[in-house]
Formats: structure tokens, C-alpha cells, sequence
């Protein structure tokens, strides 16, 4: 089974196969009976082109279903944004018109090509901007990753994340850390705040989709197990929406 990864990616995957997509390709490989190759290829723009679309694998991890000109699986997770903090006076911070967010210093993710993520331009919406710290990646350093340390060490007051790398670099802040899911419709958003996750073949790859189904059905309760031992805050899958 050919895959292609990122050599560089926690918690999803790192050429030392620490990460969770890892050994969600090494368990699938072994359910496919198939050897597993990998390609180590860096998630920039252009990845799925330069990866499922030029014929250098045949499988991509951690795709959102429905993504345009790939096929995708039956969802294996859903995950979404969430807010992480230090404990707060009151109750946690859950969503955002909790008057609190305008008083905060807030930390958001930067894609880095100049573009907002969705609580960046949600948070602009409602006036809470004042406060609001940006990072993007830095050298190794994710985004996440750094807004996790900025936290820990009280240079922020929160922060509103990406679910899988919040958790994951939360549980190592060395600091208790409150996480909450961002949960239903955030009024305003241009975007979607979660999204169900799947693998991706290309789309003449029907046989291939089918046996990947079959592999994953097998797999959930393993893959649940995974994810929970990364951190990563899991929110109900979207079953009943037939993949693309």
C-alpha cells in the first residue's frame, strides 16, 4: 500500500512513525495484506497534485471528506476547532459571544499565506480582535505548537485551535490546561468549525476505496482507542453521509 506523508507533521505523522497516521497506515496495510511504502513528501500547497494526482502513492491519510477531485472513505474521526485556556474564573470559554473573549489575549493559528483561519474571522466579526495574538509556524515549531507554549507560560490567556494538535501539544504544556470543543453552528462563520476526516484514493480507485471501507469498519474501535491516546478532542462522525 503506497501512502504519502508528511516527515514532519505531529501529531498526524513524522518519518520516525510516531504519529498516529503512522500506525493508522501500518494497521491498514496489514488488514489489505499488502506491504506498506511511504513517501515522504512536505504538506505545502499543492500536496494531494503532487502526491495522489502524479501517481506517487495511492492513498493519502487525515483528508476531509469530500475533498474536491479525490474519492474519499467512510470517515474514521471527526474533529473541529477548540478553545484551550488555564483555568478560568467561571464556567470554561465555549463559544464566542462569551463577553470574555474581547478582554482576553486570544492566540489563533496563521496559515501563513495570508489568509484567517475560522475563529480568526469569527473573532473579527464580534470586535474581539484587540487582544488577539497570531502564529504561524516556525522553523519545526507548528503553529499549534507554539500557541500551546505562548499559553503555558501565561504570555496568552487562551487560545482557539485546531482540535488534533491542541490536544496533543496540551497534554505536553507541562500546565493544566482546560480544552472545550467548539461545538454546533457558529453563527456568522464563513467556514465550517469540524470536519469528517477520511482517506483519499484517486477516483477511478473504486476497488481500492471499497477494501480501505472495509479495513476502517474492522479498524474504529482501534483507531477510537489511538486518537484518545494522542489527545485528540473527537466529536461524532457524520456516518450517515455517503463518501465522494
Amino acid at each position: 500500500m503506497r501512502v504519502c506523508a508528511d516527515p514532519d507533521n505531529l501529531p498526524y505523522s513524522h518519518q520516525d512513525g510516531s504519529g498516529f497516521e503512522n500506525r493508522l497506515a501500518q494497521w491498514l496495510a496489514e488488514e489489505l495484506r499488502r506491504p506498506l511504502q511511504v513517501t515522504w513528501v512536505p504538506l505545502q500547497r499543492g500536496f494531494v497534485r503532487k502526491t495522489l494526482r502524479e501517481g506517487r502513492c495511492d492513498v493519502l491519510l487525515g483528508v476531509p471528506v469530500g475533498l474536491e477531485r479525490v474519492a474519499t472513505t467512510r470517515p474514521y474521526y471527526r474533529s473541529g476547532y477548540v478553545f484551550l485556556s488555564q483555568p478560568l474564573d467561571g464556567h470554561p470559554l465555549c463559544g464566542f459571544d462569551d463577553a470574555r473573549l474581547k478582554k482576553l489575549r486570544i492566540g489563533v493559528q496563521l496559515p501563513g499565506d495570508g489568509a484567517a483561519t475560522p475563529p480568526g474571522q469569527v473573532l473579527a466579526q464580534r470586535g474581539a480582535v484587540e487582544h488577539v495574538r497570531g502564529f504561524e509556524p516556525l522553523g519545526e515549531q507548528p503553529s499549534a505548537q507554539r500557541a500551546v507554549q505562548a499559553l503555558a507560560a501565561g504570555e496568552i490567556d487562551a487560545a482557539v485551535l485546531w482540535g488534533p494538535p491542541a490536544g496533543y501539544f496540551a497534554r505536553r504544556a507541562g500546565v493544566p490546561l482546560v480544552l472545550t470543543p467548539v461545538r454546533g453552528a457558529v453563527p456568522g462563520a464563513l467556514s465550517p468549525f469540524a470536519f469528517d476526516m477520511a482517506l483519499a484514493v484517486r477516483p477511478a480507485d473504486t476497488a481500492l476505496r471499497a477494501e480501505l471501507d472495509t479495513a476502517l469498519a474492522r479498524l474504529q474501535p482501534r483507531i477510537d482507542a489511538l486518537l484518545a491516546r494522542y489527545g485528540v478532542p473527537l466529536l461524532p462522525r457524520s456516518t450517515e453521509e455517503e463518501p465522494r
